[in-house]
């Protein structure tokens, strides 16, 4: 249940990378390799949809162009873009993240990652999306789509701990595709949002339907 072998991992990677460059789905913050906007992305797709983001981040980014214009900002041209869709908790979050960093890193983005986690509304899973999408690194994107993905293809039930648990990232890190950690994890992420769906997912269209132990049951 928990092994596959090299070859098996291979072709997954070689499959879903090229899925994922036919299926790609495009948003202003998959367009730059700068962190801070990646930052700013990640942080307002937090528990929000990425069509909803689009215009906030966009708003965002136009009014603040850097993480020093946040954090010399006034707090109320802050709030006055990202009250209208109700992001209450992120706007101080944000000012207080941008303050660290223009204090404690110079204006820059950390890229270590104790030292992103050490920002104010930083977990893991917002870290590992900006080391990867920014810097290349080869992180896994632990959420509830990329984890439903890796135990469907395991054949291993997850449930709302999985994400956290030393094991499974394992798992997934066995799948990374670590010369193009980027679109490897872009590729997984579009996979849960079109494919691998929660319910009546689309097997029969999905590239990794041969080598997940959930998907082999629809192969006739």
């Amino acid at each position: 249940m928990y092994s596959m072998e090299f070859d098996e991992i291979k072709t997954l990677q070689i499959n879903l990378l090229q899925w994922g460059t036919e299926n790609f789905r495009h948003y202003p913050w998959r367009e730059t390799r700068d962190p801070y906007k990646i930052l700013i992305a990640e942080i307002l797709l937090h528990r929000t949809k990425a069509e909803q983001v689009v215009p906030l981040y966009k708003e965002f980014i136009g009014n603040f162009p850097s993480i020093n214009s946040v954090a010399v900002a006034n707090f109320k041209n802050i709030r006055e873009i990202l009250a209208s869709a109700g992001l209450f908790w992120r706007i101080e979050l944000i000012h207080k993240m941008a303050k660290q960093i223009h204090t404690e890193f110079n204006g820059r983005i950390p890229f270590k990652k104790l030292d992103l986690l050490s920002l104010p509304g930083v977990g893991e899973y917002i870290a590992s999306a900006v080391r990867c999408f920014a810097w290349g690194c080869p992180e896994i994107i632990a959420d509830t789509n990329t984890v439903r993905i890796t135990g469907r293809i395991f054949g291993v039930e997850v449930n709302d701990g999985t994400r956290r648990n030393k094991k499974f990232h394992s798992l997934m890190k066995n799948l990374m595709a670590k010369s193009h950690p980027r679109e490897f994890n872009y590729a997984l992420l579009d996979l849960g949002a079109v494919i691998c769906l929660p319910h009546n997912p689309s097997c029969a269209k999905c590239p990794l339907i041969t080598i997940c132990i959930f998907g082999k049951q629809y192969i006739r």
